[in-house]
Order: structure tokens, then sequence, then C-alpha cells
């Protein structure tokens, strides 16, 4: 076969954007020239790359070994590039990271700090639910995943690195908030404003009702934690969320944790990656800042 890395690059695009006008952008391309190399390359591999299943483009059997393919090549060469960066004293390159959704209140502090440490590098990070970091990491997008609940069905380098309580949470107002170690066995009254199933706070707080054999009255799933912080303050019921969402408080935004027997929820932050990828110099700075970072305000809090 006789393939170009910027044709490689290109198939890349496509998978990534799901059309060949998206794909031309992204490359800097005309659709026509994107369009023409695209058939070049399944020209080369003697297979289709992708079929129109209505007016959806979908890759082919062939399309997506290549686009695999393609993506583990450039993540090969971006490594390269950034250690001969390294060699001549520089920082440079991209840094792909995605996080869980509730991450969001911390990491765009310590990804900040880490830029104005290498104010040359990018930042891709990408901010989904834990379905869709999974899904990215499965299909080894990224650089470093950030999640609470790693799936146990893959292979991976794995590392905690900070804590992530669950804390149940209830209207500010609410005789609740004011009293101390009440029996989990009171709220079955209560209804519950839960996440949406497959999160990793939905898990954890799912594992600890099982053992505890306690069936909350659901009224609520969603898909934030904001709206499960809105809705409690509406007066909706109580919920469940990380602290973090809480950022660290015991009341906000017209909610206050309550005392419950059992909570906080123990769960941590975990740092990963499929096991047998090479991480990028900058994947390894990355990821020792965290620790480091972690370790620093934990110590400056005790």
């Amino acid at each position: 076969m006789n393939i170009t890395f910027r044709q490689l690059r290109l198939v890349l695009a496509l998978a990534d954007t799901g059309s060949v006008s998206a794909a031309a952008r992204a490359m800097h391309v005309t659709q026509p020239t994107a369009s023409m190399q695209l058939k070049e390359v399944a020209r080369s591999v003697g297979l289709p790359l992708f079929e129109m299943a209505g007016r959806k483009l979908q890759l082919t059997d062939a399309g997506r070994e290549l686009a695999a393919t393609a993506r583990a090549l450039a993540q090969t060469w971006d490594a390269f590039e950034q250690h001969v960066d390294a060699l001549k004293g520089l920082a440079r390159g991209r840094l792909r990271v995605s996080v869980v959704s509730t991450a969001q209140y911390f990491m765009p502090r310590l990804l900040g700090s880490f830029c104005n440490r290498h104010p040359a590098i990018d930042v891709a990070l990408e901010v989904l639910n834990r379905d869709g970091v999974v899904q990215r990491l499965r299909e080894n997008r990224d650089d470093l995943y950030i999640m609470s609940m790693p799936p146990a069905d893959l292979a991976l380098g794995d590392e905690v690195f900070m804590p992530n309580p669950i804390v149940l949470i209830a209207p500010a107002a609410d005789p609740l908030a004011g009293r101390r170690k009440v029996p989990l066995r009171e709220l079955a009254a209560h209804r519950f404003i839960l996440r949406e199933q497959g999160s990793g706070t939905r898990m954890t707080a799912d594992r600890f009702f099982r053992r505890m054999k306690f069936r909350p009255q659901l009224r609520l799933e969603l898909g934030s934690n904001e709206a499960v912080k809105e809705a409690v303050a509406g007066g909706l019921g109580v919920g469940v969320v990380s602290r973090h969402a809480l950022h660290g408080l015991q009341k906000e935004h017209g909610v206050s944790v309550v005392d419950v027997e059992g909570f906080p929820l123990a769960s941590s932050w975990h740092i990963v990656h499929p096991a047998g990828r090479k991480l990028s110099p900058l994947a390894l700075a990355f990821r020792q800042h965290l620790l480091k970072e972690v370790g620093r305000r934990r110590r400056d809090a005790a």
C-alpha cells in the first residue's frame, strides 16, 4: 500500500468528525481534495472506507481498522516530536485529556497551573459523562483519562490521586440539614434525585444502597450535578453528589450536606490510560503534576 501520513490523518479526521466536509475543514483542504484523497486511500487498501446509511456516514470495518492504525501512528509520532523537543530543552506539543463531568470542578485549575509552567503546549480537554469517557478510553483517543470508576474489563495503567467523597444533600431549609447522625432508614420516606445510570456517582451510591439493603424512592434521574443540585434546592427531594460538586463546601446554592449513616461514601479519582500505551513526555509530566499538586494542597489543608 502507498498511503501518505497526511492521508492517514485525513482518515482519522473523517473518523472523528463523521463527514468528509468536516474532515476537509479539520485538515485545511477543500472538500473535493479530501474526497479525491480518500478515494486514493480506498483504492490503495482495495476496500471501501465508508458508506452512507441514509444521510449518515459510517465507516466500514476496513475504515475503522485503518482509523485505529492512523490514530496509533499519529500518537507515536506526536510522542516522538515531544521527545525531540525535550532533547532540545523545549516543552511543546498537545496534551489530550478526557474527564468525567464531575471533574470539571477541579480539573481546569490543575490544568491551568500546568499550562503556566509549560506555556507553549496546547491542551485538548473533553468533559463527558462516564460512558463517553470510557468510549474514548476504549478507542485510545487521549493521553490520560480522569474518572472515579475505571472499567474493570480493560487492562489499564491506573493510579489513584485524590479522594472523591460522595455526600447526600437536602434543601438548606430542610430539618434534615440541621441534624446529626441521621439513620439511613429515615430516608425511606424521602424521594431521591440521582445521577443517571452509568455515572460513577450513581454506581457508588447504588452499590452502597444494595449493601445496606436500602431501596431509595427514585423521583428523578438527571445527567449533571448542577441539575441534581437545582432539583434538590427546588424541594423535589434529597440527592447524592460528589462533594466536589459543592466545591468542597457544606452548603451551596440552597442545598446542604446531610450527616447520614454511612455517608460520605468512599470513592477516589483515578488517572488511567490503556496499559499498552507508552505515555508521551507531556502526559508523564502532567500525571506527575497532578500527583504533586494534589499532595501539596492536601498538606496545606492539614
